[in-house]
């Protein structure tokens, strides 16, 4: 068992930039695949940004790639989300998920076992 919570959300001008956090307690936090996902109102929720256990292998959603940088510090039991050039359509409640399966980055919602509770990012235009 896991617990995250996520920090860092809050209102931004379009092409600004923000940093999320994802903080876990309970299991050992090195053995988790990590991904950050987000939800508008009214759209299902999507992959943004995964990255294996080891920080070896990383994946982006098309619409982040070149702007969103994923990243882990196993110590601090924390994954990242610097998020830049922000533009309207980011906006969204931000999920960190946690899954111990394999070794590669997995973007289906329904294998992640372990949520946060979300952290909203509104960017205004």
């Amino acid at each position: 068992q896991v617990q995250l919570v996520e920090s860092g959300g809050g209102l931004v001008q379009a092409g600004g930039s923000l940093r999320l956090s994802c903080v876990a307690s309970g299991r050992t936090f090195s053995i988790y695949n990590m991904a950050w996902f987000r939800q508008a109102p009214g759209k299902e929720r999507e992959f943004v940004a995964g990255i294996t256990r080891s920080g070896l292998s990383i994946d982006y959603a098309d619409s982040v790639k070149d702007r969103f940088t994923i990243s882990r510090d196993n110590p601090k039991s924390t994954v990242y989300l610097q998020m830049n050039s922000l533009k309207p359509e980011d906006t969204a409640v931000y999920f960190c998920a946690a899954h111990s399966r394999g070794i590669s980055v997995i973007t289906r919602t329904h294998l992640y076992d372990y949520w946060g509770q979300g952290t909203q990012v509104t960017v205004s235009s």
